[in-house]
């Protein structure tokens, strides 16, 4: 796919998607969602690719929103049709078998935190602002919002941010688990860059197969849950990276591992 809104760049495995609207605070439209989900599919099946960072251009905001000339023109049908198409999309980001981590600078506005929720890892600069605004436009969060917020802040503090649609700072942003680091603008890719190397350097295989027991062990009941979790165990430990892995902390070595 030809991405028109998006940039997509790869360096030693990493890949960064970066939302290329700054003229308009990188709103997403139905084409961004579009483009933001192919290149969600495209990290997830290519083989120089073993973490995925998302941002947004420029300064101001990481995505300010949905584009609202898009949506003041959609009828109860259009808009149905928009809220299916932009969950897909981010499900296909959340569902990615390698790890993402958003870097949020500056606002990240209905939209925006419906992006940063579909991603594993957030961190974001001090500069960055989050919120569901969507009830003062007479509407609410159709992106995933009202399912991943609530699962990942809790509901008591998920619905403040939806019903009221007050903005929140990064600070208040960490202190209620919506991200997991603050750092100051000028650090905010490094850290990210940074977070993202340490995981490239764990075994591929068994960070595959915790984020999948996290993923999936989230919506299954607690029994389930464990029963997936074992099963993942199991599975690491009949990798060759186990094995590399448990023998190289013997000889107080560095492992290397192989993805086998």
């Amino acid at each position: 796919m030809e991405y028109q809104n998006i940039l997509l760049t790869v360096h030693e495995k990493i890949a960064t998607l970066t939302v290329n609207r700054p003229q308009k605070l990188n709103a997403v439209s139905s084409q961004v969602l579009s483009e933001i989900g192919a290149a969600a599919q495209h990290a997830a099946s290519d083989r120089d690719i073993g973490v995925l960072i998302v941002t947004g251009a420029g300064e101001k905001a990481f995505v300010a929103g949905a584009d609202i000339a898009e949506m003041s023109s959609l009828d109860a049908a259009g808009a149905k049709a928009f809220s299916e198409h932009a969950q897909r999309m981010l499900d296909a980001l959340e569902a990615c078998p390698k790890p993402v981590i958003a870097a949020v600078n500056g606002y990240a506005l209905g939209g925006g935190t419906e992006l940063a929720l579909a991603c594993h890892i957030r961190i974001c600069s001090t500069n960055a602002r989050f919120g569901q605004p969507e009830v003062a436009l007479g509407l609410m969060p159709g992106a995933g919002g009202t399912r991943r917020l609530s699962r990942v802040v809790g509901r008591a503090a998920a619905l403040h941010m939806i019903l009221t649609g007050d903005q929140i700072t990064a600070e208040e942003a960490m202190r209620i688990g919506l991200v997991s680091k603050v750092v100051e603008p000028g650090e905010l890719m490094a850290t990210a860059e940074a977070i993202a190397r340490t995981i490239l350097s764990r075994a591929p295989l068994a960070v595959r197969y915790a984020l999948e027991a996290v993923r999936r062990g989230a919506e299954m009941p607690l029994s389930e849950a464990f029963g997936l979790e074992s099963s993942l165990f199991g599975l690491c430990c009949a990798t060759e990276d186990m094995k590399e892995g448990t023998s190289a902390f013997v000889r107080k070595a560095k492992p290397s591992f192989k993805g086998r």
